[in-house]
C-alpha cells in the first residue's frame, strides 16, 4: 500500500518487472484494511492483539503503540529493529522487495554533471535552489536524473540545481516535508521552501514552476 512509506508512496496496482507483482489494496490505508474488518466482522491475526501491527521478521520485530499504528508508516515501524542493508541504509524491506525490485541500485545518482550534492542536513540552509531530495533506489528518483541534469546545465535558471540524498536520514527528512522520493523544493532567496506538486518531471515543468516561485 501507498501508505506504507517512501518506498511504496507512488506503487500502483500492478507493477510490472522481473518480478510482476500485483497490489490490489495498494490505495487503501491501514485505517481503511481495519473499518473494513470491523464492518465485516473479518478474522484477523492474534498477534493485532498483542501490539503487532505489522511484522518483519519473527527476531526483530516490536510492537508498536496502538496510537502510532495509523500515522504515516507507523504500521511499519516496528520491523527490522537495529537491522541495515549492506549499503548502511536502515533495513524496511524483505526480500521479495529487495533483490531484483525497487531496493536494487548499483549506483549513487547525479554523480557527474552540474547538479550539486548536498548533505540532507543541509538542505534546512540553502537559498536560491532547486533541490530534489531522493534515494537512489527508488526508480521514480532514477528516472528523473537525466532530465535533472538536464536542468542543471540552463545557464539561465538564476539558481542552482542541488541533489540530497533523503533515504539515510528518514526522520529529517519527513520533517522537511519529504512524504515520498523523489520530493522537490524551490527555495527562494529568503530560504522559504515551496514543495513542486506535480509528477510531470521535465525540464520545462521544473522551470514554469521556478518562474512562479523562486522570486
Amino acid at each position: 500500500r501507498r501508505d506504507h512509506g517512501f518506498e511504496r508512496a507512488f506503487i500502483d496496482v500492478y507493477e510490472s518487472g522481473k518480478m510482476n507483482k500485483i497490489n490490489p489494496l495498494a490505495y487503501w490505508t491501514f485505517e481503511d484494511c481495519w473499518d473494513y474488518i470491523n464492518k465485516y466482522q473479518i478474522n484477523y491475526h492474534p498477534l493485532h492483539d498483542k501490539g503487532y501491527p505489522s511484522i518483519g521478521d519473527a527476531k526483530d520485530t516490536v510492537p508498536v503503540p496502538k496510537e502510532k499504528w495509523f500515522e504515516y508508516a507507523g504500521e511499519r515501524s516496528g520491523r527490522f529493529t537495529g537491522l541495515k542493508n549492506k549499503d548502511g541504509s536502515t533495513k524496511t524491506e524483505c526480500g521479495i522487495h529487495v533483490d531484483g525490485a525497487e531496493r536494487t541500485f548499483d549506483r549513487d545518482l547525479w554523480i557527474e554533471g552540474k547538479v550539486e550534492k548536498v548533505d540532507i542536513k543541509a538542505v534546512e540552509g540553502l537559498k536560491n535552489t532547486i533541490v530534489t531530495v531522493y534515494a537512489p533506489w527508488c526508480p521514480f528518483s532514477q528516472n528523473m536524473e537525466e532530465e535533472f541534469a538536464k536542468l542543471a546545465e540552463d545557464s539561465s535558471l538564476g539558481l542552482s540545481v542541488t541533489a540530497a540524498r533523503g533515504d539515510e536520514e528518514r526522520e529529517l527528512a519527513r520533517s522537511l516535508g519529504v512524504e515520498a522520493f523523489p520530493t522537490t523544493f524551490v527555495v527562494d532567496g529568503e530560504g522559504k521552501r515551496t514543495k513542486y506538486p506535480s509528477e510531470e518531471r521535465t525540464v520545462d515543468a521544473w522551470k514554469n514552476f521556478i518562474a512562479a516561485n523562486a522570486a
